[in-house]
């Protein structure tokens, strides 16, 4: 017990340790990383929200919020957590294994794979969270509704969210062999996703074989929980969203070491 509790404490200082290295450069640049998810989701206000909406909300009654705009936003701020917690922990190992190689010299440290995956995936929520709170700063301008954005099973979820993608970041910034394979990555994984994750429509509505695939998708969980936790009550919130972010959260947890271990070796016969 004592050994484990030991390695526990250790996997954790590592952990912030992994994770200070990389706020330290982050921390300078927050402005830019807040602002750099928001340009597409405020795209998508204005186009589909406010152009479109008009018109839907003539015909059609959205399934939360009172309107189409109020219906889009909570799944553009699981849009933009997405992107970012996911792109910005994937080019920032990238860019540390492909061009600045001082990724290899942090493969030496002797810290437990466990502690740098969670350390970049750290840093990677922290993006995310940053990006998201810019989008939510939308919301609530566009609505009026502060408590809906910020309430603690929406945060919750936010989180989750962050880590499930900046997880699964670190796993494709280790594997890749160029940057024009994270664009593959990011072209047949993190697009599709962003238009049928649940963000521009109700998956419960659609046909039994598009809502197989639709539920596949982790974001289609976050989006559902975030529109529920924002203006429903808690008696019709989805709350298998939340086991089920935390499973594939898990999935990536046990991925990343091992990713980390194969680069450690790779670095090491080279």
């Amino acid at each position: 017990m004592k050994r484990i509790r030991k390695l526990l404490q250790t996997i954790a200082s590592d952990s912030l340790t992994v994770f200070w290295g990389d706020w330290l450069d982050l921390r300078v640049r927050i402005p830019q990383v807040a602002a750099s998810g928001l340009i597409s989701p405020l795209i998508y206000i204005l186009a589909f929200g406010l152009g479109l909406g008009s018109s839907i909300d003539r015909v059609a009654e959205p399934s939360a919020g009172d309107s189409y705009l109020e219906f889009i936003l909570p799944g553009m701020v699981a849009l933009s957590s997405m992107v970012i917690s996911f792109g910005g922990t994937t080019f920032s190992i990238c860019g540390d294994r492909l061009f600045t190689k001082t990724f290899e010299e942090m493969l030496l440290f002797p810290v437990h794979p466990l502690a740098l995956h969670l350390g970049k995936m750290l840093a990677g929520v922290v993006r995310g969270m940053m990006t998201a709170a810019s989008v939510i700063l939308v919301a609530v301008l566009f609505t009026g509704r502060l408590w809906s954005f910020i309430n603690p099973l929406f945060l919750l979820l936010l989180v989750l969210n962050c880590s499930v993608f900046a997880g699964l970041g670190v796993i494709v910034g280790l594997n890749v062999k160029s940057l024009e394979s994270v664009g593959l990555f990011n072209n047949f994984l993190i697009v599709p996703m962003s238009f049928l994750g649940g963000t521009f429509f109700d998956p419960m509505t659609l046909p039994l074989a598009l809502k197989i695939i639709v539920f596949m998708l982790p974001l289609t969980y976050t989006t559902l929980g975030l529109r529920a936790a924002a203006y429903l009550t808690s008696e019709v919130f989805p709350w298998y969203s939340i086991p089920v972010l935390l499973a594939v959260r898990s999935r990536c947890l046990s991925l990343g070491p091992t990713s980390f271990l194969t680069s450690k070796i790779e670095t090491g016969s080279s």
